[in-house]
């Protein structure tokens, strides 16, 4: 950069340039330009390094790598005694992964009859209830650009999991949270508008790279899925307050569903590239023995507002404001449902609350 700087100044003469003078501002150009394109490629190839770098994890963030790094924080509810072998969630409801797979590939399913039923009664649920919270509802796009995967984080780095419509170069969400994130791209809050929370409905997309061999059984790790986000805006100082709020939320929703489960904090390593802090909500499998995934919670800091350039007018000027998102429900909540509820007869009791909402009250694959 100084010697590009030094041959533009090179390039300001006064006066009516001689013959001699003509001829060293015709080479100074040609230098000039050689380099100019240097930086560009320069510039360019820095700014691929730098969206590759992740947020740096938080202080109370436990130490590793991996899901068994995780640091248990609380466990909830009592898992069930069967005097029978429990069935897993195919056994109990009507999922059909064959036809999905004859339709569109693996790891796509029919979900049918009284199962279809209540995991929409599910999603209703949820919103309703985080609505009643202050959170406002929101059907977002599934399909967006290039803009608001990078500004989240999910490119480059996430690539290998996320489909692409080349045609209309858009990409299909792997979470509303993109699109939620999005939705304030490069606009300016105001301080008394924050927190803004959203609760976002949408149909999920994931390629699930990597994971051959992982979940290969029913409905736990699909390519396509129904999921309720919630996002948050807010001020820098009121993110690890507004993290601990979506956790309370996921909880309340987990237990009214009378799920027995546990919360973990997880490993720095095994953040993605936008957490700085992530807690996982693990559910009770009684056919698996162990307990599984069911939401996560993540506070992102300023990572995704400064690459989306979102940013709130303070009593100091303007700064970068923090988001964070968390899962309210998925399917995998009604699969967990369905194997702490079922009985001898493979027949599943829906939770009242799910009832109220158009859940059957019963699930059966008879």
């Amino acid at each position: 950069m100084p010697r590009v700087d030094e041959l533009r100044a090179k390039t300001k003469l006064k006066g009516r340039p001689s013959p001699e003078q003509i001829e060293e501002l015709k080479a100074i150009k040609a230098k000039l330009r050689g380099l100019e394109d240097e930086l560009v490629r320069v510039g360019i190839l820095r700014q691929e390094f730098i969206n590759r770098v992740p947020n740096p994890p938080d202080p109370s963030a436990p130490d590793g790598f991996f899901e068994e790094d995780a640091v248990e924080v609380r466990r909830v509810g009592e898992q069930p005694s069967f005097s029978f072998e429990p069935r897993d969630h195919l056994d109990l409801g009507r999922i059909d992964m064959e036809r999905g797979a004859k339709v569109s590939g693996s790891r796509f399913a029919y979900r049918m009859g009284d199962f279809a039923l209540a995991e929409l009664a599910l999603y209703r649920f949820a919103l309703t209830r985080l609505a009643a919270a202050g959170f406002v509802p929101v059907i977002p796009p599934v399909l967006v650009r290039e803009a608001a995967m990078y500004g989240t984080g999910f490119l480059p780095t996430d690539e290998a999991n996320i489909y692409r419509v080349e045609r209309d170069d858009l990409y299909l969400t792997g979470t509303s949270e993109v699109a939620l994130a999005a939705l304030h791209m490069g606009e300016i809050l105001e301080e008394s508008e924050l927190p803004l929370r959203y609760a976002g409905y949408s149909t999920c997309f994931r390629r699930e790279a990597g994971a051959a061999g992982k979940d290969t059984r029913g409905m736990l790790r699909v390519h396509q899925f129904d999921k309720v986000e919630m996002f948050v805006f807010c001020a820098p100082e009121r993110s690890a307050d507004e993290h601990e709020h979506l956790l309370a939320r996921e909880e309340a929703l987990v237990r009214e569903l009378g799920i027995p489960y546990r919360v973990v904090n997880v490993a720095a390593g095994d953040l993605g590239a936008s957490a700085a802090k992530k807690y996982d909500i693990e559910a009770w499998f009684p056919s698996q023995g162990r307990y599984r995934e069911i939401t996560s919670t993540s506070n992102t800091t300023d990572y995704q507002a400064r690459r989306l350039d979102i940013r709130y007018r303070s009593a100091r000027g303007l700064e970068v404001a923090h988001t964070l998102n968390g899962t309210a429900v998925t399917a995998r909540a009604l699969l967990a449902v369905m194997e702490n509820f079922q009985d001898a007869g493979g027949r599943v009791a829906v939770p009242a609350v799910l009832q109220e909402f158009g859940g059957p009250p019963t699930i059966w694959a008879g």
